[in-house]
């Protein structure tokens, strides 16, 4: 009997060992000593992660793994995706983070008054995409900071910031002030870009909107310097003064040399140009330019224009720059 009791206190203590080492490997702290990331793909099966997570050295055995979600684990699936897995991270919680899908987020951003040749650019740079970058058509692009999953297509990407182009430029359509100068929402889309890239401060978007609104309800020409420059650069910066030659130039956008809207957008504008264009500031100016401090002084006629054009130039000589 004695024998017999001693046997059962062993064979208890063991259980009792294996269930705090089962516990432990389940519940306590995992084997990597530092963050791993993991890839999920789409379709994967439970021990295809399991196995990734293996050779990451986020779980010491695939198999144990598996066993112990049985077990432990609740059923809900597993999601696809790229997860950052912090050190020690226990198996139950590396569970619980594959089952809520809290994936790795990557960013792209796009500023806003981006030409579409740099948005394909900034696409085609960014990481752990996949395929080719698309060219957005110009002004078809809504700036912002867009996330992305681990071999997302670039064209799925693209398609996100066009879709919101889409969807914000109809929202802010519909909420427009009456009297604007734009007919339809493409007619806005173009102007907005000319404002985007016109003015850097946001307190005067409304106002050099209301300038180019002015001009075009009087038939006057709009006279945009960056219209000039979007058939040579496609909207990239220029480097250099524009050419008088540049400026007399026929062609579908620049301003200085027709009347009315060119063509197309000449960047894409963000949100703000946008409403800017369809609620402008009551404003009668017609002609503003640039004040040196990064702003610019609006006039409602031509003798003040003059006047504030020669206070700029003699600024500009005064700083050596004419």
């Amino acid at each position: 009997m004695r024998r017999l009791g001693c046997s059962g206190l062993l064979a208890a203590l063991a259980l009792v060992a294996a269930l705090f080492w089962v516990v432990h490997d389940w519940g306590g702290a995992g084997p990597a000593r530092r963050v791993v990331t993991v890839t999920v793909p789409r379709g994967a099966s439970f021990a295809g992660a399991s196995a990734a997570l293996e050779r990451a050295g986020a779980v010491r055995s695939a198999r144990r793994f598996r066993l112990w979600a049985k077990l432990f684990g609740s059923s809900a699936a597993i999601k696809a995706g790229e997860y950052r897995i912090p050190p020690r991270l226990s198996q139950s919680d590396i569970l619980k983070l594959l089952q809520g899908g809290r994936t790795l987020q990557r960013f792209v951003t796009v500023p806003e008054g981006l030409p579409s040749v740099l948005v394909q650019q900034t696409l085609a740079k960014a990481p752990e995409l996949s395929g080719p970058a698309p060219l957005p058509a110009e002004g078809s692009v809504l700036p912002d900071t867009y996330s992305y999953a681990h071999g997302e297509a670039r064209a799925k990407v693209a398609a996100r910031m066009t879709r919101a182009m889409d969807k914000y430029l109809a929202a802010a359509w519909a909420k427009r002030k009456p009297g604007i100068a734009v007919a339809t929402p493409r007619e806005a889309l173009i102007l907005a870009s000319i404002v985007e890239k016109e003015t850097g401060k946001p307190a005067e978007r409304r106002e050099v909107a209301a300038v180019y609104g002015n001009r075009l309800k009087r038939g006057m020409m709009l006279q945009a310097d960056p219209t000039i420059i979007y058939p040579i650069t496609h909207g990239k910066p220029l480097g250099r003064r524009i050419l008088e030659s540049e400026v007399h130039a026929r062609n579908a956008y620049n301003t200085y040399a027709m009347t009315g809207l060119p063509a197309g957008p000449i960047c894409n504008p963000g949100r703000a140009s946008i409403d800017a264009v369809l609620d402008p500031a009551p404003s009668g100016a017609l002609y503003f330019v640039a004040d040196g401090t990064g702003g610019h002084v609006f006039a409602t006629t031509l003798e003040q224009h003059n006047a504030n054009v020669k206070r700029w130039y003699a600024l500009r000589r005064a700083r050596g720059e004419m």
